[in-house]
């Protein structure tokens, strides 16, 4: 049983298929903070907007009680909003940009108020951490995470260091499954749409006795591409072919114990996503392509796949009333292979097969205190993980014109991690009103780097079915650093009344530092003038150092009007330091202005201010319209962000500052969503009809640091609409949904490497966020 609690202080009691119905049927669409919460009405009482709960702190607590700026989205509400992966939380997150990364169906690129990183190669650390199920995903290959058996997924903003640990220095994302139901239940959904999307999700669990039981889902997700490879018969750009499956089983041998095993699997068998050129080829003349979705790229070696599995086993002990003891341990791994046309020309100029390997175990123990007025967590974390990546350069335009047949630019690139952490986070209530917070994690961050580059001849490498030689080896580095930092926390809140909750925050995050996985020993300077390049001087141009994100964060979070408005406000100003900027520049060994290669060259070259406020908030406007029981609700969220470089030097030690720009970071973003639900009796059932239309606004903003005519993206603006019928059983609930109405392009990443930067034919390619889509979602629960 669920129980709701009445602003006026009634209590409704629901069973939990009638719980989940509920907070389906009559919440709108945005989330504002308190977006997974549900207005309720008896048909007596003023609707009110009921609070969810969330872990954002490790424990669990009500969304307008956390001093956090944190978004929620139930898995009901993703549902009904036609969310069919993480990607679309973009459009109604403030300071927020979640994109599929460049070249890759699955890869996901990650920025939440101006930190992220865009670069998937091993060697670089995100800057947003992804959790599923509070295990850590060290990569960034197949985390554009399908959304399927979802209970909710909260996105925090700001650093994240005390509780989360390295590499959110930028925030969180928290992807949190569904428990198993303690009945048996069985439901399936489809959806058929335009471009021959054709999805069939299956979910079911059974009860095997009292206290154990098992269950998970099987989706199948596909469709044709937005776009066509026209060198390639066959083969689509922007398609869907991906079958995954989620299974748990959950054992309770005591009222005080709890176990649950869970795996995961996906493959992807996409076909490469190649980019669209805008410019004009500068040896054959090829023209730009009309349909931005289109290409005419050459490669198609290796066979695009990818494959990602995993395993978590959690364990909770209720040792008492004051203490709880959870164990997580997991473990991880994924395949991706994947042909990346850098210049999207049947000609092999710029043509790089991809391998991206990555592995982890990790292990974390939590002991989580609830006192009457001391609550936290203290906690242990442990990761070893490995990440592969080798790739071939083929320019065989560039080798015909030196009388090298096939050049190949061959990388590898071996990166061991092992981290270990101990942290701690304790809120003590002084009074009703007023609470502390103090928390602080100590990070012990060790990377063990390998770096191979060879020139090779004779096309492509060994390792993607070819036969090249070497003939020349410009890097052959192994290194080992560690790494440490203290990451400190202090949260002070004021609650004047039950209503309003005012906190000033200040945390701390760092992202690891490496070796530059692109570097190129051979290029290492003479730094002390001694007519020889040192080994110790090899290392210190391989290496970058950890960057750091001092935060502080004022909040409002209030609710209004009797429960039927919440605004939650936030103003943040960051301190980021030893900002790691890593660039690729064009290298002519041969002296005859063309670049036969490209090497890597990160830096911690930078300083910044970023200082920004959000809003999100939503309101009950009108109750009992057009019929008894109806609502008009409103929601929004709002971002504005100001972030600026104070230093930043480049490659020639020259500052730049003022010549550089923030990348994916829009400085406004806004949304809005209007959400009419309206009771009605089809066919003898008895259900709810939603209208659910949204604005989503993007300000303009850059793709890399250094402003770009071509690639940058000019402001815009997405409309989508949905109407969703539900009937009250829970049995039922059709959909109707459409993305992108206005058929609006907007480019999302690209490739910058103009004639004679590298390659012969120049290489200035876009990729672009989906067109206007449109299905039919139909879901049935048999019980």
């Amino acid at each position: 049983m669920h129980t709701l609690t009445m602003r006026q202080g009634r209590r409704l009691n629901l069973p939990s298929r009638g719980m989940a119905f509920l907070l389906a049927a009559s919440l709108p669409l945005l989330p504002a903070s308190t977006m997974a919460q549900s207005a309720v009405d008896d048909g007596e009482e003023n609707f009110a907007i009921e609070e969810v709960i969330v872990t954002a702190q490790r424990r669990e607590q009500g969304l307008m009680d956390v001093p956090v700026a944190v978004t929620a989205f139930t898995g009901e509400q993703l549902e009904r909003m036609g969310a069919l992966d993480i990607i679309a939380l973009t459009q109604t997150t403030p300071n927020t940009t979640l994109e599929v990364s460049r070249g890759t169906n699955s890869t996901l690129t990650a920025f939440i108020r101006g930190v992220g990183q865009q670069d998937p190669v091993a060697g670089f650390e995100s800057g947003v951490g992804i959790y599923v199920d509070d295990v850590y995903f060290n990569r960034p290959q197949a985390a554009v995470l399908e959304i399927f058996d979802v209970e909710r997924i909260e996105i925090l903003r700001g650093p994240q260091g005390t509780l989360y640990g390295r590499n959110t220095i930028g925030g969180a994302i928290k992807y949190v499954t569904r428990r198993l139901s303690d009945g048996p239940e069985l439901k399936a959904r489809g959806r058929y749409g335009n471009y021959n999307m054709l999805d069939l999700v299956v979910t079911g669990s059974l009860p095997l006795s009292d206290n154990f039981r098992i269950g998970g889902s099987v989706a199948s997700l596909n469709r044709d591409g937005f776009g066509d490879n026209l060198n390639l018969p066959g083969i689509e750009n922007y398609n869907k072919d991906m079958l995954g499956a989620r299974f748990s089983a959950e054992w309770e041998p005591g009222e005080d114990w709890f176990f649950r095993l869970s795996a995961d699997w996906l493959k992807d068998d996409s076909d490469p996503r190649q980019g669209h050129r805008l410019t004009t080829g500068v040896l054959s003349g090829a023209p730009v392509l009309d349909d931005v979705y289109d290409t005419r790229a050459g490669l198609n070696n290796p066979i695009q796949e990818v494959e990602a599995k995993g395993a978590s086993l959690l364990a909770e002990w209720t040792a008492s009333d004051l203490v709880l003891f959870r164990g997580i341990f997991a473990t991880r791994d994924d395949e991706n292979w994947t042909p990346i046309d850098f210049d999207s020309l049947p000609s092999a100029d710029l043509d790089v097969p991809a391998l991206y390997e990555n592995d982890q175990d990790s292990a974390e123990i939590q002991a989580v205190i609830s006192g009457k007025r001391l609550n936290g967590v203290v906690g242990l974390y442990y990761l070893d993980a490995n990440a592969f990546t080798a790739f071939d350069v083929i320019l065989a335009n560039t080798g015909a014109l030196l009388g090298l047949p096939g050049l190949n630019a061959f990388t590898l690139g071996d990166v061991n991690t092992k981290t270990w952490s101990a942290f701690a986070d304790f809120t003590y209530d002084f009074t009703d009103q007023w609470s502390v917070s103090v928390g602080g994690r100590y990070t012990d961050d060790k990377r063990s780097s390998t770096v191979l580059r060879q020139t090779l001849i004779g096309g492509t490498s060994e390792l993607f079915g070819g036969s090249a030689i070497p003939i020349a080896t410009t890097s052959d580095f192994n290194g080992s650093r560690s790494f440490t930092k203290f990451t400190p926390r202090v949260s002070v809140q004021w609650r004047p009344n039950e209503d309003h909750n005012l906190y000033a925050t200040y945390s701390e995050g760092f992202k690891g530092g490496s070796f530059d996985p692109r570097g190129q020993t051979s290029a290492a300077p003479d730094i002390d003038g001694d007519g020889m390049v040192s080994e110790e001087e090899i290392f210190d141009f391989m290496a970058f150092d950890p960057e750091e994100v001092d935060s502080l964060e004022f909040g409002l979070k209030s609710t209004l009007f009797g429960g039927r408005m919440t605004s939650n406000l936030a103003v943040f100003f960051g301190d980021y330091k030893d900002v790691q900027v890593p660039g690729s520049v064009g290298v002519d060994t041969d002296g005859d202005g063309v670049s036969e290669t490209f090497i890597g060259i990160t830096t911690n070259a930078a300083s910044a201010d970023i200082d920004g406020v959000e809003w999100e908030g939503q309101a009950i406007l009108a109750q009992n319209i057009g019929a008894n029981g109806a609502d008009l609700n409103l929601a929004w969220a709002i971002g504005y962000i100001d972030a600026n470089y104070n230093e930043f030097i480049d490659v020639t030690g020259q500052d730049v500052a003022d010549q550089r720009v923030f990348q994916n970071t829009p400085k406004w973003t806004a949304a809005g969503t209007l959400t009419y639900n309206l009771p009605v009796n089809w066919f003898n059932r008895s259900g709810l009809l939603g209208f659910i239309t949204t604005l989503a606004y993007r300000d303009d903003h850059s793709q890399f640091e250094i402003p770009n005519t071509y690639l940058d993206q000019d402001a815009y603006t997405l409309w989508d609409l949905s109407v969703v019928w539900s009937d009250d059983s829970g049995h039922w609930q059709v959909g109707a949904h459409g993305k992108n109405l206005t058929d609006e392009e907007y480019k999302v990443a690209g490739y910058y490497f103009p004639y004679p930067t590298l390659g012969l034919e120049g290489t200035v390619t876009a990729f672009y966020g989906n067109p206007r889509q449109f299905w039919l979602d139909v879901q049935y629960r048999w019980f």
